[in-house]
């Protein structure tokens, strides 16, 4: 069993930052993936980015490629989401969850995830 939960959402100004946090629970979380996803409003749940096991393998969607950044750390069992140069469409609730995706091309399904947090608000003021 992994319980997530996540932290460090807020306010901020477009153009401005914040590092959303995931902290976890459970001995075997190094050994799975962790993938962010955020929901806005109106819409559905989608892909942000995610981060094999080891941290050797990063991916993102394109909506935020070259803006945000995951890393994680197995020795705190804690993974982060650096998100900078922040826009107003990048409001939603993040969520963070961990699994054990086949593939390189799974780590953006839901579906390959097991354990979900609770998520955190993300709020960008234009």
């Amino acid at each position: 069993q992994v319980q997530l939960v996540e932290s460090g959402g807020g306010l901020v100004q477009a153009g401005g930052s914040l590092r959303p946090s995931c902290a976890a629970s459970g001995r075997a979380f190094s050994t799975y993936a962790v993938g962010w996803f955020r929901q806005a409003p109106g819409k559905e749940r989608e892909f942000v980015a995610a981060i094999s096991w080891s941290g050797g393998i990063t991916y993102y969607a394109d909506s935020v490629k070259g803006r945000f950044t995951i890393s994680r750390n197995n020795a705190k069992n804690t993974v982060y989401l650096q998100m900078d140069s922040l826009k107003p469409e990048d409001t939603a609730v993040y969520y963070c969850a961990a699994g054990r995706p086949a593939g390189l091309g799974d780590l953006k399904v839901e579906s390959e995830y097991d354990y979900w947090g609770q998520g955190t608000q993300v709020t960008v003021s234009s």
